[in-house]
């Protein structure tokens, strides 16, 4: 499996929050499960609030386990 480019904690609360009902931030954190999240709304958006508290927390990590970056 490919290993995803490292991504910013900003630029993923910005996409978290814009378009996170899409999963595009969990795609671009290289999660295999963001379809879930396109195909549900986010879980009728309770999926994003989540993530977008996790993220903004540093609770969740790259799909493999790396910390997302400081900047």
């Amino acid at each position: 499996m490919e290993e995803k480019k490292l991504q910013s904690k900003t630029m993923m609360l910005i996409i978290c929050f814009f378009l996170g009902s899409l999963g595009i931030h969990r795609f671009l954190m290289g999660y295999s499960n963001w379809w879930l999240m396109l195909i549900t709304l986010g879980g009728c958006g309770i999926w994003t609030l989540y993530d977008l508290i996790m993220i903004a927390m540093d609770k969740m990590k790259m799909a493999d386990g790396r910390d997302l970056a400081a900047n």
